[in-house]
């Protein structure tokens, strides 16, 4: 790579898409001047980021995990969630090894068998149509009377209030009840390192102790509903039986199915269940207990995976170090999985010549009061390292418009897509200043429909839109397709996926397309 091209950035607006100007839209309602300047002066694209698209079924909104996979892979890949479904249909699913085997476990052990994961039909993190598939396995092997339910609420994916709903369903597909925890995903799925939220499910689940007890899920969310704590906040509650004892706690002997697709947020729960090297909180010996998740959270876990992947062979970031450049990846904690682990097609250790930087997000409740998150950090890092001249490449996320986007704030939400906008102006600068190219993109939509269009609430969910991919360098200035001065991307018909970023990236660079790559330079 000779030195006009050097540094390369590529900067991923997480949860950034771009729909219709309109009073919902943070995106449109922010004021934005270096982004908007950018569009009217350099290459600017828009590219489906779900749906097919990513390899998701027909209708699927797009996700972090599978957006970073699939730029960084270059690969239209089929995913976990329509894999999964495809051998449920199929029947497939029913006759999985593992399930078998404890199944027949339970019955020789009179152990008890534990489903745990997030319920809804958010179909970004799980489905229940796939808890229902456990549960009719379940009956079918003649171990549902020692089966449980530990259901993690959404309201995040999902309209904030809709738990109430979900359990009804749950419940009148079981016929009875076998609830044994509820709790908002903000604590049984935190990916944040805030253990102290973990271990509020771990207690719940595995020990049967939560602050409040109830005898029925809907009484429980109801009470919470009636203190205004919604789906997602609800603390981790034990649902017990007539006496008052809790209706499952985690034994010797037992089985955890963790039934989320979505990997990033069922790490940290499951390695308390796991890991003898466990060290964030006292946990409790389980000995002989078989854990299966549906796919893999984490590698070296000691558990067993009923939907396994494969590590892309020839991501991105790989050809970058097989050429021997440098390379900087760089997030603060709620994407820095993002960042490394799903960026690089699912490699957990770094590529030679690649070096991650991890700024902490803020540790509070919620980040619409914080809508800055760690973005002026971030920057203030990157540009010493942009200033220092070790890199050839940068991979960065600001989480802003995602994480932000999901509190369903639209004043604070706008607050972060202008925090980033400024911070962008400054990556943006350092790089070409320095004679280099930089890709601005995103991964999915959130903060450009804060409103829903049909029921008029509330919005906190991710969506269908397209996502920008804009090229900055001097090499490119001058070549946008938009000659005018207030430009609304959303007119702009997509003209390709996620898949195609890298290729595109990589022929910039002058570094060789790998074989296995079915995206298409957009240049």
């Amino acid at each position: 790579m000779n030195q006009r091209q050097r540094p390369v950035a590529m900067i991923i607006l997480d949860g950034f898409g771009i729909a219709p100007t309109k009073s919902s839209n943070a995106i449109s309602v922010a004021q934005t001047p270096f982004f908007d300047s950018l569009v009217t002066r350099y290459p600017t694209f828009l590219l489906e980021a779900s749906e097919l698209n990513v390899g998701l079924p027909r209708g699927e909104v797009g996700n972090s995990e599978v957006g970073h996979t699939t730029i960084g892979s270059g690969i239209l890949e089929y995913q976990s969630l329509p894999r999964i479904d495809r051998s449920i249909s199929t029947g497939a699913f029913f006759k999985e090894p593992e399930l078998i085997r404890v199944a027949e476990k339970i019955k020789k052990t009179d152990g008890k068998l534990h489903l745990v994961g997030l319920i809804g039909n958010g179909g970004i993190h799980a489905s229940q149509e796939h808890l229902e598939a456990l549960i009719t396995f379940a009956k079918k092997n003649n171990i549902w009377k020692k089966t449980f339910i530990h259901a993690f609420l959404d309201g995040r994916d999902t309209p904030k209030n809709v738990a109430t709903y979900f359990i009804d369903k749950l419940l009148a597909y079981t016929k009875d009840q076998h609830i044994a925890t509820i709790g908002g995903r903000f604590y049984g799925m935190d990916r944040n390192l805030k253990w102290e939220r973990t271990e509020q499910a771990y207690r719940a689940i595995v020990d049967g102790v939560s602050a409040q007890t109830f005898k029925h899920p809907i009484k429980a969310i109801e009470s919470y509903y009636a203190e205004h704590i919604y789906d997602e906040e609800i603390p981790p509650t034990v649902i017990t039986n007539i006496w008052g004892k809790p209706l499952a706690t985690v034994e010797p002997g037992d089985v955890i199915i963790y039934f989320n697709f979505r990997a990033d947020r069922g790490r940290q729960l499951t390695e308390a269940f796991v890991d003898t090297q466990f060290q964030a909180f006292q946990t409790k010996e389980l000995g002989d207990i078989d854990v299966i998740t549906f796919t893999e959270y984490k590698k070296g876990l000691p558990v067993s995976i009923l939907f396994p992947t494969s590590p892309i062979q020839n991501p991105m970031t790989k050809v970058i170090s097989d050429y021997n450049l440098k390379q900087l990846h760089v997030a603060e904690t709620e994407k820095y999985a993002h960042i490394t682990f799903f960026l690089n097609g699912r490699h957990e250790t770094p590529f030679a010549g690649e070096q991650r930087i991890l700024v902490p997000s803020p540790n509070v409740p919620s980040y619409d009061q914080t809508p800055e998150m760690s973005a002026h950090e971030m920057t203030r890092q990157i540009l010493q390292e942009i200033q220092s001249d070790k890199q050839d490449f940068y991979a960065i996320n600001y989480a802003n418009p995602d994480m932000v986007g999901h509190t369903g704030n639209i004043s604070a939400c706008v607050k972060a897509i202008e925090t980033v906008d400024t911070c962008l102006a400054q990556v943006i600068q350092a790089i070409v200043n320095k004679g280099g190219i930089a890709f601005i993109m995103s991964d999915h939509g959130n903060a450009e429909e804060m409103i829903n269009l049909s029921t008029g609430q509330m919005d906190k969910e991710h969506n269908i839109y397209p996502v920008p991919f804009i090229i900055v360098g001097d090499s490119f200035h001058g070549q946008s397709p938009l000659a005018i001065k207030q430009p609304d991307l959303s007119y702009i018909p997509p003209i390709g996926i996620l898949a195609d970023i890298a290729p595109t990236i990589l022929k910039t660079m002058g570094l060789n397309i790998p074989k296995e790559m079915t995206g298409t330079s957009l240049i």
